[in-house]
């Protein structure tokens, strides 16, 4: 985690956006989404240095037209420490508030006429995750070590909590764009459960989200 947080970090010095970029969500072959994200280190709304990870993912194959706008700040240490959600869906528009606590995540979500709010311990790895929005997946990613590791997870959107084991697998061949890449290979998942495959580059850039039994991937736009 320490090199990848380094590379983006000299990024950030040199004056160059941290990372910004577009996923184009596949299931099988056929586009379901794109999902755009801009990922920024500096000063965040509580005052502490951090990250600022906003992304936007349009679902308009299909109907309705789903729009998901989280924006997610971590702080140095990566732990989650604010988020405010957009969903934009007709059927249920809502908005997700979370925010850290001493040893707790408090989320309140607020529909048209419900308000709900749970409280999530956290522990000292935890990452805010969702099941249609692939950007924050880098945040897991940089957790993982050559050892299994578990990582809570905090789903916001499904009021829900689940412990994830996480493993760095080193670097392997695998397809970016149907071309050949050699990328980082990390693998998240619980016993029973789908497992979930984040490719990252030499500099700690998500390239790549795989979840094989959904026939899912989110990769990244050449170029971005």
């Amino acid at each position: 985690m320490t090199a990848c947080l380094l590379a983006l970090t000299l990024l950030q010095a040199a004056g160059t956006p941290v990372d910004e970029g577009v996923l184009v969500v596949r299931v099988d072959t056929l586009e379901v989404a794109r999902e755009s994200f801009r990922l920024n280190h500096g000063r965040l709304s509580r005052g502490e240095a951090g990250w600022t990870l906003a992304t936007t993912i349009r679902y308009d194959r299909a109907r309705p037209v789903v729009v998901l706008a989280p924006i997610l700040e971590v702080n140095n240490d990566t732990m989650p420490a604010t988020l405010q959600y957009d969903v934009a869906d007709p059927r249920q528009p809502s908005r997700i508030l979370g925010e850290l606590g001493r040893g707790r995540f408090t989320v309140r979500l607020v529909a048209r006429a419900t308000e709900r709010a749970r409280e999530f311990p956290t522990g000292p790895r935890v990452v805010v995750l969702d099941d249609s929005v692939f950007a924050p997946y880098v945040f897991a990613a940089w957790r993982a070590t050559s050892a299994p590791g578990a990582l809570t997870a905090i789903f916001p959107r499904g009021l829900r909590r689940e412990v994830l084991q996480i493993r760095d697998m080193g670097v392997a061949v695998t397809t970016l764009n149907r071309d050949p890449a050699r990328l980082r290979h990390i693998t998240l998942g619980a016993d029973g459960q789908e497992t979930v495959s984040l490719w990252l580059d030499d500099t700690g850039r998500l390239m790549k989200v795989e979840i094989p039994s959904r026939r899912l991937t989110a990769e990244r736009v050449a170029g971005s």
